[in-house]
């Protein structure tokens, strides 16, 4: 069998292991994909054992092949695809979610009960706001919402109660960047002191980089949580989510997902597996070559109020963006996202403004879609305050540093010239 380590990042997203258990290999170039949600089962005793194996998935070496029981304990594409989620970020295991938003709810539900408190960055995406503001108080769980962009002022809120550290980098939709490095070396001060049970967790989600552009856990992150609907599926087709970690997590987060039912459809976990993963490497090379010349684009342009962009040299964090954000090879990979507002004598014209130029693309664009998501191979443009992040407040939208004239764009794999083209067409109509 050959050794996997000598081949390259871009190449173990398409085969994953040489070898698998979870499957048989012999035959099929391509995993088949796996229908049944229940599986036959030799006898009693190998039932019994499958459900005991289930409460001990961690401690059950990789050479031993598993007993599926049933679709929600787990099946062969969820856990091929499992695997190669876990190598693709450095990480020791992976748990696959029915979407993202149930990764998030897992890894927290994991880390988390009533009395404690997790310290958040104050820019969120809306649903992950929705969750921390509006159901975690419900079961007593606090939230301290603070900006990380400066990492010290973590030192300030941190209490006996923290027992989660949460952020996006970058930030969903402003792109602020979080520096990990740092916010890792000032948490493990902290856990100095303390015992194994009351330690601090860093969770990242790394939904917009993708495990392409940057690997937290490779800087000391605990967990890193992704939506499986957005760069890493690709094609706009199959939603899913997953949490990568330490395996001797995997039991909980297993059992979590199995009393909670968030469990990602085989049917889901196969293209994922198939297409979206093999392929993120040369989608992500292009979308980023793309995202640069738009970019650059908006940036001379004179109706663009500010753009933001980890790949500008003007960003406000381009050189946090550029020590942590990187390739397989070590280059620096800015991802496919853009935040960007448009003049106005208010903050409210700005808005109007760019609510006409998403309404002309929506009706006269070829290569921009209107519509919300991202990490698809078509360009997606969107309002944020209006739409993704609408649950939040409008004054609450503001402290958390979206601005109400915002837009934001997702780069797809067209010819990046073409989308330069639309979008200059619908800056000439405002």
């Amino acid at each position: 069998m050959n050794n996997n380590k000598k081949y390259s990042r871009e190449t173990h997203l398409i085969y994953g292991k040489a070898f698998t258990t979870k499957w048989d290999y012999n035959h099929h170039v391509v995993p088949p994909i796996s229908s049944s949600t229940t599986f036959r089962l030799d006898s009693v005793e190998r039932g019994a054992l499958g459900f005991s194996e289930f409460e001990h998935i961690s401690e059950i070496s990789d050479s031993e092949p598993p007993i599926y029981i049933y679709d929600r304990l787990g099946e062969p594409n969820k856990e091929i695809l499992e695997e190669n989620l876990a190598a693709a970020e450095s990480g020791e295991t992976a748990v696959t979610f029915s979407s993202g938003m149930s990764a998030i709810s897992g890894v927290l539900g994991i880390l988390t009960k009533s009395g404690d408190e997790i310290v958040a960055h104050k820019t969120l995406y809306g649903c992950t706001f929705s969750l921390l503001n509006n159901w975690y108080p419900r079961y007593n769980i606090k939230t301290i919402k603070v900006d990380l962009t400066n990492p010290e002022n973590l030192r300030k809120v941190v209490t006996d109660k923290t027992r989660v550290v949460y952020f996006e980098t970058p930030a969903n939709p402003n792109l602020e960047i979080i520096d990990i490095e740092t916010i890792v070396k000032i948490v493990a001060e902290f856990n100095k002191s303390r015992d194994e049970s009351n330690q601090i967790k860093i969770v990242v989600d790394n939904t917009f980089a993708t495990p392409f552009c940057q690997r937290p856990i490779e800087w000391g992150v605990d967990f890193v949580v992704h939506s499986l609907t957005k760069n890493i599926g690709g094609f706009g087709t199959d939603m899913g989510g997953v949490v990568i970690g330490k395996l001797k997590y995997r039991d909980m987060l297993m059992l979590y997902r199995k009393d909670f039912g968030g469990v990602l459809s085989s049917k889901s976990a196969w293209p994922i597996m198939v297409y979206g993963l093999p392929s993120l490497a040369v989608r992500m090379q292009r979308e980023i070559d793309n995202a640069k010349k738009v970019a650059e684009f908006l940036a001379q342009h004179p109706k663009v109020q500010f753009v933001n962009y980890p790949g500008l040299p003007s960003f406000r964090f381009y050189e946090t963006a550029k020590k942590q954000m990187r390739d397989f090879h070590g280059n620096f990979a800015p991802g496919n996202m853009i935040y960007f507002a448009l003049k106005g004598e208010t903050a409210e014209e700005g808005r109007e403004k760019g609510r006409e130029m998403m309404n002309y693309i929506a009706k006269n664009a070829y290569t921009l879609t209107l519509a919300v998501s991202l990490g698809h191979v078509r360009t997606l443009i969107e309002h944020p305050g209006s739409m993704t992040h609408s649950m939040i407040p409008a004054e609450e939208q503001i402290k958390e540093g979206i601005d109400p004239a915002g837009i934001r764009m997702s780069i797809g794999l067209e010819n990046g010239d073409d989308i330069i083209k639309d979008l200059e067409d619908a800056l000439n109509h405002i």
